[in-house]
């Protein structure tokens, strides 16, 4: 009977939680999303603006231009693409939101389930959070956070093909995913199963090029164009490399300076999940490489908390933790509204956020997300050699 109760609590929170984040994009949705009405009320999303500016309106392939092809790998592109056959042609661009925002409720309840699954002690972290209750439609990043909870899953539970299958799915649906190669390389290391990992590395492999080959094969200049721009970009909004040249502090080489501090700071990473007393699970350090990646990008979108706050949901490893979490989450709710005022003002509003109080927001939210993340890898640390006396 509790069980049920529980379940039905959580449910309703998820349902609450999904109706809540759609009123909050309801205003730009019934005034046409349009600039900078968009950003004063912070209810901007790429879903309808990429629909008319990539043609999908129209039905088009996504990847059939090469300069107008959908900046996403082919899940997103062929998801969208199948989406706009069925979105009707009087306010299509507000159907084919409608369409999506379902669609990414469904997979939103997905993903908490999951997350409920592996750490049923903080399942209500994950939808109650603020900035995840903003972020939800911002854009399609839920379509890959499924898949990739589910490769996690899957991973801990010993069903290695199963996850590689979806770990696949899921970097060909927003491609980053593929940072978590390295903690299962590293995990299968440990464990002394070096032939296991390169079955797993076939398998998602072989998934993901499944995916992405044929479009490739057919429209390599429009399936390129997303590996193109992401190389190509400089500092961008929300990154600390944007935020300091707000500031007048502009690094010199950013193009070689980024990719070499990612590899530092990935084989520091691999040098501390190897000195660890015990091997740990996924679930416990799959956040630390997306941290990484998120933090010393040239960008960070504010949809990217979700994927943050499901990886670190099934990494906290005791309450004491929380106390970092909900800060943690504080810095990412200031920033949420602050890319948004400073955007509006950026786009000619008469009232924003100037560059400077952005430049702090962004900095303090990487303050908030690195002080958890060392908490929670101090902590992992101290508990594995616990474990080990």
């Amino acid at each position: 009977m509790l069980t049920k109760l529980v379940s039905r609590s959580f449910v309703l929170i998820l349902l609450l939680v999904a109706v809540i984040s759609f009123l909050k994009f309801n205003h730009c949705r019934v005034n046409g999303f349009t600039s900078p009405d968009n950003y004063v009320h912070a209810c901007y999303t790429d879903i309808p603006a990429l629909f008319t500016e990539r043609g999908l309106d129209s039905n088009t392939f996504p990847y059939l231009s090469p300069t107008n092809s959908i900046e996403y790998p082919p899940i997103i592109g062929l998801g969208n693409w199948l989406i706009s056959f069925i979105t009707p042609s009087e306010n299509s661009f507000r159907y084919f939101f409608d369409i999506n925002a379902l669609l990414i409720i469904v997979l939103f309840f997905i993903s908490a389930i999951i997350v409920r699954k592996i750490s049923p002690a903080y399942q209500y972290l994950f939808p109650l959070a603020p900035a995840v209750i903003a972020s939800l439609f911002i854009n399609w990043d839920m379509w890959a956070v499924v898949s990739t909870l589910l490769a996690i899953y899957y991973f801990d539970k010993k069903q290695y093909e199963v996850s590689g299958i979806w770990l696949g799915v899921s970097i060909a649906t927003k491609f980053f995913p593929i940072v978590l190669l390295l903690p299962i390389a590293i995990i299968f290391y440990r464990s002394s199963k070096i032939r296991l990992f390169y079955r797993y590395l076939f398998t998602t492999t072989i998934f993901w090029g499944a995916i992405n080959i044929p479009i490739a094969l057919t429209h390599f200049d429009g399936w390129w164009r997303f590996f193109k721009l992401n190389l190509e970009r400089g500092a961008d909004f929300g990154s600390i490399w944007f935020a300091l040249s707000l500031l007048d502090i502009n690094v010199p080489h950013l193009d070689l300076i980024y990719p070499l501090l990612s590899i530092i700071l990935f084989i520091g990473l691999a040098f501390y999940l190897l000195k660890l007393p015990n091997t740990p699970n996924l679930a416990a350090v799959a956040l630390f490489a997306l941290v990484i990646f998120t933090t010393v990008g040239k960008v960070y979108s504010p949809q990217y908390i979700l994927w943050l706050t499901p990886l670190a949901v099934i990494a906290l490893q005791n309450s004491r933790q929380l106390i970092t979490f909900w800060f943690w989450q504080a810095t990412e709710a200031i920033y949420h509204l602050a890319i948004w005022q400073y955007l509006a003002l950026f786009s000619d509003a008469q009232f924003g956020l100037p560059a400077g109080g952005y430049a702090l927001a962004t900095i303090t939210r990487v303050i908030g997300v690195c002080t958890f993340t060392y908490i929670l890898m101090r902590d992992l640390a101290t508990s594995s050699t616990e474990k080990r006396d």
